[in-house]
């Protein structure tokens, strides 16, 4: 979990992290993956949930932002509007978003027999990258079941690299997939969490910077472009209002850069925060809620502290991740494998 201190990596924090350095550090928050690989399968599904809890009943306050919107995911629409998750974040490949919207509605008309009935429908969100270097994509293979085993197995403890959602994907030219990371802010003499989770599919092969040391990946990888996209959760405990979850959002785009990133045209980079403090009722008596937020002139904290999460958790995700050979006889080398050359 995180990254080792003998890992060679020099990799700067000025903030402690957490417990597991990951984003279930954040309490309640949990993850669980579906890993799919045979020959030239390499695929899966990752589930998180912001909490243990009904979340369409208690939904948690959130914001999105579009980086670079080459994506085609499905429920930001709705977090854009109304600044609250309802479900769990499924992340998966780019062709099997369909699937897993069927699967997480089904899932959630399950567990709440109002939704459609007595109620409105739910807005499910689906995330993805795609991951056609190394999978099948155009198989189809993740199902229904993938999605529901994913939320079933969803623990504080999870693996990370190429894992889940993340198993068939490509970053900086190296082999990308699942990275998390979290940090601790001391708050009005109260410690907060800021954890973060991506699944690293981006970049242009030779553009890769750990610690602000290059490293030339050129001769691993033909993909000279920086596309492939990326997902990033961020979950904290930190009472934010939804329009300061949208700026926290917001600066992930820093650590995209520290890691060598430039959001290229073919790059769809999406970034999600929500916190845990702040609940929202699906039903209420009362029309006035009260809700805390944080005091924007001193935030400064909670962004940096993002800025480090996020950027850990790419490279994590890259230093966790094995060297594979997929579909089409395409090798991605891991991260490790790279630095032993």
């Amino acid at each position: 979990m995180g990254i080792p201190n003998n890992s060679r990596l020099n990799l700067f924090s000025k903030w402690a992290h957490g417990k597991y350095n990951l984003i279930t550090d954040v309490s309640g928050v949990k993850v669980g993956h579906i890993t799919i690989k045979d020959k030239n399968i390499n695929t899966g599904v990752t589930a998180l949930l912001p909490h243990s809890g009904n979340i369409f009943l208690d939904k948690v306050m959130a914001g999105a932002s579009i980086i670079n919107g080459f994506g085609k995911s499905i429920g930001i629409i709705q977090i854009e509007e109304l600044g609250t998750i309802e479900t769990p974040i499924i992340l998966t490949n780019t062709l099997s978003i369909g699937t897993a919207f069927t699967a997480l509605s089904k899932y959630m008309l399950k567990k709440n027999p109002d939704i459609g009935v007595k109620t409105g429908t739910v807005n499910c969100l689906i995330t993805e990258c795609n991951d056609g270097r190394l999978n099948d994509i155009r198989g189809f293979h993740v199902e229904e079941k993938h999605v529901y085993e994913a939320i079933d197995k969803a623990d504080i403890i999870f693996d990370e690299g190429a894992v889940g959602g993340g198993t068939g994907m490509c970053c900086l030219g190296l082999k990308g997939g699942i990275g998390s990371s979290s940090r601790l802010v001391k708050i009005d003499d109260t410690e907060y969490t800021i954890g973060a989770l991506v699944m690293a599919n981006f970049g242009e092969a030779g553009n890769l910077v750990i610690g602000g040391k290059h490293y030339d990946t050129n001769a691993c990888s033909n993909n000279k472009k920086d596309q492939g996209s990326i997902i990033i959760i961020i979950a904290t405990d930190i009472p934010l209002s939804e329009r300061q979850l949208k700026r926290v959002a917001k600066r992930a785009t820093i650590s995209l850069a520290r890691t060598g990133s430039y959001c290229g045209n073919g790059s769809g980079d999406i970034a999600i925060a929500f916190t845990t403090a702040n609940r929202l009722p699906h039903y209420s008596d009362r029309n006035i809620m009260n809700f805390k937020m944080f005091y924007d002139e001193n935030i400064d904290m909670v962004f940096e502290a993002t800025v480090e999460a996020v950027e850990e958790s790419i490279v994590s995700a890259l230093y966790h991740a094995e060297t594979i050979t997929g579909i089409r006889n395409t090798t991605a080398i891991g991260l490790q494998d790279f630095l032993r050359q």
